[in-house]
This record gives C-alpha cells, structure tokens and sequence, in this order.
C-alpha cells in the first residue's frame, strides 16, 4: 500500500505558504539550504540492516558464545587422562622396593555421551540465541529507520511553517504601517512565529534523538547518518492474525524454549549417568631389591556408592526439566499475547493512515487552499492562512506518526517470528 504524501506534501506546504502571502519560491529556498549543510553519508533500509547486523555488538558477543560453544563440545568429548604413580619404599639398596603404576579411568554408564549431547544441546542455545538477537536488531533497525523518516519530514515542515510565520510577520508589519492592518493582527503574527519555532526545535531535537538510536544499533557516528528517503510512503501489509499464531510455532522464542526443555533433559539424563561409579584400572610392575625381577601388579579401584549416590543433583535435574517445561507454556502464552497487541497496533495505525490520508489530509488541503484565495480577495485575514497551514501540518504530522507507528509494530511482529515475517511483508 502506497500513499505519494510525503515529500510532496512538504512541497505543497511550502507553495501554499508562498502562495498566500505573495512571495517567490526561492526567497525561500535559501534558510532549507542553509539547514543541510554538513555532508553526510546515505543509507537506505536494506544498507542499514546489513551494518547492524555486520557490526552490532550484542550480536558479535552472541557470534563468540556460538563458538565458544564448539570448544565446549570438544571439551565434552574428551576422556579422563591416565595416572601415573612411582613408589619407593625403604632407602637401603638391598631392600628397597620400587614400583611402577599406570592408573587408567573407566567412565561407566554413559556418561560421556551424556555429557556431548548436553553440549550439544548448549550450542543449539546459543545458536538460537543468536538468532533472536539477530531478529531483534533487525525488527528495531526497520522501527528506527521509519522514526527517522518521520522525524525527517516533521522537521521539514516544521521549518517551513517557521519561513511562513516570519514572513507572514514581515507582511503583517508592513500592512500596519500603511494603516490597513490592526497592530493586534501583528501581535498575533509575532505569537504564531514564537510557537512555529517552538515545534521547529522540538522536531529538530526528535530528529538527532531518532538518528542517535538509529546509529547506536551499529555503534555509529549520527553525525555521519542521514537516511534516504522513500519517494512514496509505503504501509505494511496487514496478514490475518490466526496465519501469525499458526507460524508461532517456528518463532525464535518458542524455539529456545523447547531446545532449553532438550538440554534440561540432557542434564538429568547426565546427573543419572553419574550415579554409575568410574572403575580404575591398575597396571605396573615391582621390584624389591637390586638382584629380585620385576613383578606384574595388576589391579582394579572401584568407588563404592555408600553416601553419595548423586541423588541431591538428579532431583534438582528432573525439577529443573518441569521448570523449563512450565517455562515454555508461560513463553507461548506471552508471544501470543504480544503477537496479537503487535497485530492490534498494526491494525489500527493502518486504519488511521487510511483515513487521515482520505477523509483528513484532502480537507485540511482545502480548507488551506480556501484561506489562501480568500486572503488574496481580503475575504480573509493573515492568521487564517497561519491557522489553515498548521492544521495541514498537524494533519501531516499525525499521518507520518501512523505511519511510523504501523511501521514500529510490523517490526515487533518482524522481532517476535523472525526473519520469515520480514521477508514476507516487504
């Protein structure tokens, strides 16, 4: 859905304003120049995704667990080393006895292949993890860069009805002069230049904020930002709810949750392995005395499991695995909830766009077209054009807002299915 308003509604702004007080387009054109004067690099939607997602720093330390999780696979993996033990007993050469033993750990009970399957089930986090922050970033990259293209136009106009009230000052000052203006139609002139300047520094000040949370999801400059604005303002499209809930299933956050259920059970599924006592095997020689020949020692060292059966840390495993599981059903109960808020948002900036483009804005645009040929006929006074051309912006301002807003909840909808939502509403 497309709607061809903003940046001619700024220019239709500026010829109005012209228009009503009888002054040349580029006696204006000087101040919006001097605006931009600091030369700053373009990006666009897609560049500004990828720098985040290239240079963010939460997800660069995410991408380091990932593989510090290999070395944690590797490590799991790994056998017990063999001891080695040397004895000597006595100090006279004629009956000292030396021996030799090679200890060799045995581990029973599977717990090897418990502990790599909990390792495994680690990195699966770890890797989802990434995947969420990953969809994170991207949902609040596509949010951020839609509030700078709002706050881009807000300013924009914001100015523009700052030229208008300084001239509409100027004309006011010169018709009190000759006698044909109330010296009040003045004074309310000054006003209305006040209060444009006013919301002028506001949306100058929206603008930086906007730039700054722009830039700091890649650790950049926003000094160094500027965006490049779509020629026509594009809206989401709305898909119906029960499609979003059926795909919520595959959403990063129900995923992790059933992964962590996986690596819980393969904790517990470890905490019992343990439960088996490792067995040693011994084997070394001995020799007592210089003339005697070594002697085989051959031996087997077994725990015996009389107080300590590890029954304390598989119960904490199996009440760790019901947490998780509880954890899961509150998790798909919360992406729901806030799916179905994201899709409510979305819903209703939709429907405001539509009416503020449809019933609002072509009103406002007559209602402001009517002061200005009123005025040129003496029908009207100057601050009727003022007050026509602040409620176009007003209107203005409320479409961009709904605009962003329905663009900040289709990226909360982006953020909580993942990259699939994305792709698929362009």
């Amino acid at each position: 859905m497309k709607h061809r308003l903003t940046p001619p509604l700024a220019a239709f702004a500026m010829a109005c304003a012209l228009a009503s007080i009888g002054l040349p387009l580029a006696a204006q054109a000087a101040p919006m120049a001097a605006a931009v004067a600091v030369p700053l690099q373009p990006l666009t939607l897609d560049a500004a995704i990828a720098l985040a997602l290239r240079l963010n720093p939460t997800l660069r330390a995410a991408g380091h667990e990932v593989a510090a999780q290999q070395g944690a696979l590797t490590q799991a993996g790994a056998r017990p080393n063999p001891e080695l033990e040397l004895l000597r007993e006595g100090t006279r050469g004629d009956s000292r006895t030396t021996t030799a033993l090679l200890t060799i750990p045995v581990e029973l009970g599977g717990k090897r292949a418990a502990r790599i399957d909990a390792a495994r089930q680690e990195g699966q986090l770890a890797a989802l993890a990434l995947n969420a922050e990953q969809a994170r970033v991207r949902a609040d990259v596509i949010a951020a860069f839609h509030d700078v293209v709002s706050a881009l136009a807000r300013e924009r106009m914001a100015q523009e009805l700052v030229n208008l009230a300084g001239r509409a000052l100027d004309a006011a000052g010169k018709r009190v002069d000759a006698g044909t203006l109330s010296p009040v139609e003045q004074t309310r002139a000054r006003v209305a230049q006040g209060s444009a300047r006013i919301e002028a520094l506001q949306a100058a000040r929206a603008l930086e904020a906007a730039r700054i949370q722009l830039a700091a999801l890649w650790a950049g400059d926003a000094r160094r930002l500027v965006v490049v604005e779509p020629d026509a303002v594009t809206l989401p499209v709305l898909p119906p709810l029960d499609r979003l809930l059926a795909r919520l299933d595959a959403a990063p956050g129900m995923r992790q949750a059933k992964v962590n259920i996986e690596h819980r059970q393969a904790l517990a599924r470890l905490e019992q392995a343990r439960r088996t006592p490792d067995v040693s095997v011994i084997v070394g020689a001995q020799r007592e005395g210089p003339d005697a020949r070594n002697r085989t020692v051959l031996g087997l060292s077994v725990p015996l499991p009389l107080f300590n059966r590890n029954d304390g840390a598989v119960l904490d495993a199996l009440r760790r695995v019901d947490k998780a599981q509880d954890e899961q059903e509150a998790q798909a109960a919360r992406l729901r909830a806030e799916l179905g808020q994201a899709h409510a948002r979305l819903g209703t900036a939709l429907a405001e766009c539509a009416l503020i483009a449809t019933d609002i804005l072509p009103g406002a645009q007559d209602a402001q077209r009517a002061a200005s040929r009123g005025f040129e006929l003496g029908k009207f006074g100057l601050i009727d054009v003022l007050d026509a051309q602040r409620v176009l912006a007003q209107s203005t301002y409320q479409y961009l807002n709904a605009v962003a807003e329905s663009h900040r909840a289709q990226a909360d909808i982006a953020r909580l299915l993942g990259q699939a939502a994305v792709q698929e509403n362009p």
